[in-house]
C-alpha cells in the first residue's frame, strides 16, 4: 500500500518548516506517555553513527580527569598532581568539562560498559569525594576569580552570594565567569554518574554539592535569586528538580521551582516571544528545567512555556540546519537574511533543544518532533564532529564561503566541546520509544535493538541518511499482540510499506505508519522513502534558498578550507518554475549540480559531510532580468565584503561572553543589554569601558556600531591613551561610527588599548571593529 503525509518541510519560510504546530491548551498537564530505550539495550551497527561515537570514545579515554581537577585539588588545600589543560580550562569557569566528560563517560558506560571507562570514571569520583572531604562542607569546585590583580579560589563567589553580596551581569557573577553554569555542569555529570553509569560513589558527592549550593541560596530573597540569575546559569533548576526525582527530598523540588528567571520565563508562560537580543543557550536549558519540573508535579504553566518555546524556536528563530542563534544570540523572529554568517548554530543550543524535544515527545508522541530531531541531528550535530579526529566546531557557519573551526584535544575545551562529548556519545538514546502498547521507531540510525521490558529484540538495518530505506528484522518476539510504529518523514511522500515481502495496509496515526500483529521470530518490515530535492526560503527574502534532498541539506563546494575565499559567493538564475529544477542528479546519490550565475557549475552534496571544505549553503536567486540589472551591484557589494574582510584585524561584539573575555573587557558599571534584537552594553552616564583590540602595524580605522546618528554623539575615545575623533556619521539603523588611527610607531603594536567614555546621555554600543586603513 502506497500512502502519504501532508510534505511540512517544504515551501518559503525555512524556519516554519522546523518544528510542529502545537496547539497551547490552557491547563493542559501532559504526563510522561513514552520512554525512549535504556541505553543498554542498542546497540549501534556500521554506520557514520558509529564511527561518530567511536572517534568520541577515543577522544574520552584520552582525556585525564586529575588534569580537569587541577583547580578542584588546590581549593581544597591538596597537591595538584597533574597541570590543568589549557583553553577555557586554564580559565576562570574551568570544571565545566569535567562535569560533561562525566555525563559522556556515564553514558558510554551504560551503554557498553567499557570497562577502560568505568575504571576512569571511578577514580574520577573517588578523588571528587577525596576533594570534597578536605572542603568539610559539601564544596567541589574549580572555578577561579580576579580580586587585587590576584587570581584566587573561586569559592569565595559562592560565600559572598551566601552573605547576599551580589554584583551580577550576563556572565559575570561577582567578578566570577558564570559560575553556576560551571556549577551545574558538575551536578549534572554527578547525576549521570549516578543514574546511568550506576556508580556507587557519585550519589553522595552529588548531594553534598547539591547541599552546598542549596545552603548559599536557600536563605536568600526571591528578589536576590532574580539579580543572581541575571548571569547564565545552565540548568540548576532541571539538575536540582532531578535531584528530587532522586531522593523524594522535597527540599530540592521547592529550590528547582525558586529558580524561575521571571524575566525570560514569564513571556514564554504568557506566550510571548521576546527573545531577540537574548543570549540563546542561556534560555534553553531553563526552559527545560521548567519541563522536567513539570513531569514531577503536574505544572501546566512549564508544559505551556516548554511547548511555546519550542515552536517559536523551531518555526521562527532557527535556520534550514535546525540550528539557531547568530553570535550566541536569538534576532528578531522570522529575520534571518542578514543573520547568515560565520556564527551561525551554536552547537550547545541544538543539543539543548534536542534534550526539550525528548521531553516534549515523551508528553505526546507526535511524530513531527522527531522531523525536527531528525533535521538537527543530521545536518548539525553530525557536522558538529570531524570523525577522523573527533574534534569539534563552536559555531557552525552558514555564509557563502565559510569553513569550520575545529577544536584542539587539550587547548580548547570550549562549552561546545563539553556538549559535543555527550552528543557524540549518544547517538542511540532516541532510536526507539514505547508506551504500554507500542514500540516507536523514529530514527533510522542502523542499530540492534534488545529491550528487555518490552520483551522485543530487532534488526534496524537502513541505507540512510543515503537511500530512503529501512528494514526492520524481529529477533525476538513479544506475548500476544503488538503494536510497531515508524514515523513516516515529512520530507517523504509516497512512502510504502511490506510485511515479510507483501505490501500491506497499515493504520496512520500521528504520522505514524502502525502494523499491529502477533509478531514472529524473523519477521520484516521494509520501509521504503522516496527522497525528493525541495528548497527553502528564509521568511524575509523569498529570493534567498537553501537546498534539501531527504533530510539532508544540501552545500556547494567551494574548495578546500585551508585556502582562502577568494570569488564571489554563487549565485542562481530561476526563470519559473522551483529553484530545485536547478538541480541535476551527479555521481554519488545525494550528490547533484546547479549552474553559478557567476559561470560554471557547483557542486552539491551533503552539508554534515564537507567538514573540511568552504561551503555555501543558501543562495541568492534572480531572474535573468533582475540579474541584468543587478549583476553588477552584487559584484560590487562582493567585492566590499571581501575587501572589508582582508582589512578587519579583530572585531569586538560586546555583551556577548566569550568575545569579553577575549578582550580583556572592563565594564565599569556598564550592564548586558538586549535591543534592536542584538546584544550591546548599555554605558551609563559619565561611566567608562576599556577593551584591547588587535591591530596590525601602519595606520588603521576603528569602527564602534552603534544603533543611529545621534548615538554618535554619546561617547568619546582614547587609544593607547590618546584622544581620537570621530569622522561624521549619517543615517539611520546599525551605523559604524569611524575613528582614524595613526600609524604606531616604528616598533607597531600588536594591539591597542581602548578607553571608551560616555556623555550625561550614556550610549548603547554594540561591536568594535579593527581595521587597517587600506
Amino acid at each position: 500500500m502506497r500512502f502519504t503525509r501532508r510534505q511540512s518541510l517544504i515551501g518559503a519560510s525555512a524556519a516554519a518548516l522546523l518544528g510542529p504546530t502545537l496547539a497551547r491548551a490552557a491547563g493542559a498537564a501532559p504526563t510522561l506517555n513514552l520512554q525512549s530505550a535504556p541505553l543498554a539495550a542498542v546497540r549501534l551497527s556500521p554506520s557514520i553513527y558509529a564511527d561518530a561515537q567511536v572517534a568520541n570514545r577515543a577522544y574520552l579515554a584520552s582525556l585525564d580527569p586529575e588534569r580537569f581537577l587541577h583547580n578542584f585539588y588546590l581549593s581544597a588545600g591538596l597537591p595538584a598532581p597533574k597541570p590543568v589543560y589549557g583553553g577555557w580550562e586554564a580559565q576562570g569557569i574551568a570544571g565545566h568539562s569535567l562535569g560533561h566528560w562525566l555525563s559522556a563517560v556515564s553514558i558510554e558506560v551504560a551503554n557498553g560498559n567499557d570497562a577502560g571507562l568505568v575504571g576512569q570514571l571511578d577514580h574520577c569520583l573517588a578523588e571528587m569525594a577525596r576533594i570534597q572531604a578536605a572542603h568539610g562542607d559539601g564544596y567541589c569546585g574549580g572555578t577561579t576569580v580576579e580580586r587585587d590583580g590576584k587570581v584566587v579560589d573561586g569559592k569565595i563567589v559562592f560565600e559572598e552570594l551566601r552573605r547576599g553580596e551580589i554584583a551580577s551581569t550576563g556572565f559575570d557573577l561577582n567578578g566570577g565567569w558564570v559560575p553556576l553554569y560551571t556549577w551545574h555542569k558538575i551536578h549534572a555529570g554527578l547525576i549521570d554518574a549516578h543514574r546511568l553509569a550506576r556508580n556507587p560513589r557519585a550519589l553522595p558527592v552529588m548531594l553534598g554539592v547539591a547541599g552546598y549550593l542549596a545552603g548559599v541560596l536557600e536563605g536568600l530573597s526571591d528578589e536576590q535569586l532574580q539579580q543572581i540569575m541575571r548571569t547564565e546559569f545552565g540548568g540548576l533548576n532541571d539538575s536540582y528538580a532531578e535531584t528530587y526525582a532522586l531522593t523524594g527530598e522535597k527540599r530540592w523540588l521547592d529550590l528547582a521551582k525558586r529558580l524561575y528567571h521571571r524575566a525570560v520565563l514569564d513571556p514564554l508562560v504568557a506566550g510571548e516571544d521576546r527573545l531577540a537580543g537574548l543570549h540563546a543557550n542561556t534560555q534553553i536549558p531553563k526552559v527545560i528545567g521548567l519541563a522536567r519540573i513539570h513531569e514531577l508535579d503536574g505544572s501546566a504553566e512549564g508544559a505551556e512555556a516548554a511547548r511555546f518555546f519550542h515552536q517559536t524556536v523551531t518555526q521562527r528563530h532557527s535556520y534550514v540546519i535546525g540550528g539557531n542563534s547568530e553570535h550566541e544570540h536569538f534576532g528578531l523572529p522570522d529575520q534571518r537574511a542578514h543573520r547568515i554568517s560565520e556564527a551561525t548554530c551554536e552547537a550547545c543550543n541544538s543539543y539543548n533543544m534536542l534534550k526539550l524535544t525528548r521531553h516534549l515527545y515523551a508528553w505526546q508522541g507526535d511524530a513531527s518532533l522527531f522531523d525536527f530531531y531528525e533535521r538537527v541531528h543530521l545536518n548539525h550535530i553530525m557536522a558538529h564532529q570531524r570523525p577522523r579526529d573527533g574534534s569539534f566546531v563552536y559555531f557552525m557557519p552558514l555564509s557563502s564561503g565559510a569553513r569550520r573551526y575545529y577544536s584542539e584535544p587539550d587547548n580548547s575545551f570550549w562549552c561546545c566541546v563539553g556538549t559535543g562529548m555527550e552528543s557524540h556519545a549518544k547517538h542511540m538514546d532516541s532510536i526507539y520509544w514505547a508506551d504500554g502498547q507500542t514500540l516507536y521507531v523514529n530514527l533510522y540510525i542502523p542499530s540492534q535493538l534488545d529491550w528487555d521490558a518490552q520483551g522485543i529484540a530487532l534488526d534496524l538495518q537502513t541505507r540512510m541518511p543515503d537511500e530512503g530505506q529501512a528494514r526492520l528484522t524481529v529477533r525476538r518476539a513479544p506475548r500476544g499482540p503488538r503494536r510497531i510504529a515508524l514515523r513516516i518523514p515529512a520530507w517523504s511522500k509516497g512512502a510504502s510499506l511490506a510485511l515479510n515481502g507483501k505490501p500491506v495496509a497499515v493504520e496512520q496515526e500521528k504520522g505514524y505508519a502502525v502494523i499491529t500483529r502477533r509478531w514472529r521470530e524473523g519477521d520484516t518490515v521494509e520501509l521504503v522513502m522516496p527522497m525528493a530535492l525541495t528548497s527553502e526560503a528564509v521568511p524575509d527574502d523569498p529570493s534567498l534558498v537553501a537546498f534539501l534532498h531527504g533530510p539532508r541539506v544540501l552545500a556547494a563546494d567551494l574548495g578546500p578550507d585551508d585556502q582562502p575565499f577568494a570569488r564571489a559567493a554563487p549565485a542562481l538564475l530561476s526563470e519559473g518554475g522551483t529553484a530545485t529544477d536547478l538541480l541535476r542528479p551527479a555521481g554519488e546519490p545525494g550528490h547533484f549540480t546547479v549552474p553559478d550565475a557567476l559561470g560554471g557549475t557547483l557542486a552539491m552534496a551533503p552539508f554534515f559531510a564537507q567538514y573540511d571544505r568552504r561551503t555555501a549553503v543558501y543562495f541568492p536567486t534572480f531572474t535573468a532580468g533582475q540579474w541584468a540589472q543587478e549583476r553588477g551591484a552584487y559584484l560590487a557589494a562582493q567585492d566590499h565584503a571581501r575587501e572589508l574582510a582582508r582589512r578587519t584585524v579583530d572585531r569586538f561584539q560586546l555583551g556577548e561572553m566569550q568575545p569579553e573575555r577575549d578582550h580583556r573587557f572592563v565594564p565599569g558599571k556598564s550592564e548586558v543589554v538586549n535591543w534592536n534584537g542584538r546584544a550591546a552594553r548599555r554605558i551609563a552616564a559619565g561611566d567608562t569601558v576599556r577593551f584591547a583590540l588587535a591591530r596590525r602595524p601602519g595606520a588603521g580605522v576603528l569602527q564602534v556600531i552603534v544603533f543611529g546618528a545621534e548615538a554618535a554623539e554619546r561617547f568619546s575615545l582614547t587609544v593607547d591613551g590618546e584622544p581620537v575623533t570621530p569622522r561624521p556619521v549619517q543615517g539611520e539603523g546599525f551605523l559604524p561610527v569611524e575613528f582614524a588611527l595613526p600609524d604606531a610607531g616604528e616598533q607597531g603594536r600588536d594591539e591597542a588599548e581602548v578607553t571608551l567614555t560616555t556623555n550625561k546621555d550614556g550610549a548603547l554600543v554594540y561591536e568594535a571593529i579593527m581595521l587597517t586603513a587600506d
